[in-house]
């Protein structure tokens, strides 16, 4: 859930420039898939305000797939997309490109360990992935980029420990980032998988506090 502060950012980051390419993990992947689907800011705030997404994370496995689905039913990237997925048993991060995301990799990169079971794609399972990294970095790079824009809303402890013991995989120094995360906390642990109109409203409003705080670096 806390990936609708990442929706709040958007809305003032789109007044201010076009990305070329997108790269997401996890629900970060979808709203990547739907931003570069050409959906506009609001209409991305409002995938959030539906309650329904509330439903995704009940740990039912056919309601994550069935959402799945319906994104990928009526968005396809306009602009250079790719997201990220981990396969197991091998824990190793994978990067798939937008001619080749089905909607089982939409469902993938969201199959949190424990909560959701592997998606089998072909002969091979794969699960959330933001699991080895929710700024897959590497993987815009890969893609071509020199320079990024970084949404990172997984700031608490648990996540910050989460990353030092998994160490995921890292950018080479060349790629020029800019990173925007929240300036206050979005919430405890359980918050993340609890929708809540409150929290949804509250975490799009800083989100856009935080952009524009972040724009108004970018033009000094």
């Amino acid at each position: 859930m806390f990936a609708a502060w990442q929706a709040g950012v958007w809305k003032v980051l789109a007044e201010h420039f076009r990305p070329d390419l997108i790269i997401g993990a996890s629900s970060g992947a979808w709203n990547g898939w739907l931003i570069a689907g050409g959906a506009t800011p609001d209409e991305l705030i409002e995938q959030w305000h539906d309650p329904s997404v509330a439903a995704t994370w009940l740990f039912r496995p056919e309601l994550l797939r069935r959402k799945a689905q319906s994104l990928y039913a009526h968005s396809r990237p306009q602009t250079p997309f790719g997201l990220t997925v981990v396969e197991v048993p091998h824990f190793r991060s994978r990067l798939v490109r937008g001619p080749d995301v089905t909607w089982r990799h939409l469902a993938a990169t969201c199959s949190i360990p424990g909560a959701f079971p592997p998606v089998w794609i072909g002969s091979r399972q794969f699960v959330d992935g933001g699991l080895l990294g929710s700024l897959p970095l590497w993987a815009a790079e890969d893609m071509g980029a020199t320079r990024a824009i970084a949404l990172n809303c997984l700031t608490n402890l648990s996540f910050r420990m989460l990353r030092a013991l998994l160490k995921p995989r890292g950018h080479t120094p060349s790629l020029e980032v800019t990173l925007i995360e929240p300036s206050e906390t979005l919430g405890a642990l359980h918050e993340t998988v609890c929708w809540s109109h409150s929290n949804i409203e509250r975490w799009i409003e800083l989100g856009q506090r935080d952009a524009n705080h972040a724009v108004a670096q970018f033009t000094m």
